[in-house]
């Protein structure tokens, strides 16, 4: 079967998610916080799909139905939150690996809320998923790293994003393709507000030295989540997107190891054989995806 060029756009994301995750970590540490870090790249996306609204009009739905993004926003922003606290709290490298689990709990989230039954596979593919978070974690022990926290962190974050994404293929069929997310994403922006509460100092507050990280990166990742958006939303087919976007495992490990240092990131120097450790792991966590969708 031929490689549809469609999904060098989820390839493409799986490295923009990487450079962005990278980009904002590094700004937290200038002191942007999680908090301001998650509301200026929730703003980035809202604006980018903010065209496509106003070019499309709005979707043949009633008011309403205005409900189902506004739920969907309200998971999307819990799930972000957990994941910016993994990756400032932790590290990258061990976090978009393990974020590659959320594809397993698509399939069994589907199975629960939209079809029936969990073929063998499945459970298959989660030991294999088991054991590749057990391998992220081998050398974790170091006081910077809190690669537990990272795990724990991110794992919720996938849960949380896998059931938006179930929730996503029960409600935005008819909507019309693509018209669904213009106001989930506004509806993740407008909720965003509340984590200024727990900002310091406001975005006014944020160090000069640190707008030339954190804009681009929320740039790279409101470009991630649109490029997965339009993806599914023009040519479906979310079983392969969702195969391909989890390369962002292997991107993470390789992007830490080659050019972290770019980003004032440590991680590498967390030694050969952990980030060795860590790349058979995201490659574990590929496995078990494969296992579970193809």
């Amino acid at each position: 079967m031929p490689f549809p060029p469609y999904l060098l756009i989820p390839l493409a994301c799986g490295l923009l998610y990487v450079l962005g995750m990278l980009t904002l970590k590094r700004a937290a540490e200038l002191g942007v916080g999680v908090w301001r870090t998650t509301f200026i790249a929730n703003w980035a996306a809202a604006l980018l799909f903010l065209p496509w609204w106003f070019a499309r009009g709005f979707a043949p739905v009633g008011w309403t139905d205005y409900w189902q993004p506004a739920v969907s926003a309200l998971i999307f922003l819990a799930a972000q939150v957990c994941m910016f606290l993994a990756i400032t709290r932790g590290d990258v490298s061990v976090a978009a690996p393990v974020l590659g689990v959320k594809v397993i709990l698509v399939a069994w989230f589907s199975s629960l809320l939209l079809t029936g039954g969990v073929p063998a596979k499945w459970w298959i593919g989660a030991a294999l998923s088991s054991a590749a978070v057990g391998l992220l974690n081998l050398g974790g022990g170091g006081r910077h790293r809190r690669v537990g926290q990272t795990v724990v962190l991110t794992l919720g974050g996938a849960v949380l994003f896998a059931l938006s994404d179930v929730l996503i293929q029960r409600w935005a069929p008819a909507w019309g393709p693509g018209n669904y997310f213009p106001p989930l994403f506004m509806g993740v922006g407008l909720y965003s507000f509340v984590l200024l509460r727990f900002a310091h100092g406001g975005l006014a507050g944020i160090p000069a030295r640190a707008w030339r990280w954190v804009l681009p990166g929320a740039l790279l990742n409101a470009l991630t989540n649109a490029g997965i958006a339009l993806t599914l939303g023009i040519w479906g087919n979310a079983t392969a997107v969702n195969i391909v976007y989890s390369s962002r495992g292997l991107f993470s490990v390789l992007l830490v190891w080659f050019v972290g240092h770019w980003f004032a990131n440590t991680e590498r120097h967390a030694g050969r054989a952990v980030l060795w450790s860590r790349l058979a792991g995201a490659m574990a966590m590929i496995g078990a995806i494969a296992l579970v969708l193809v």
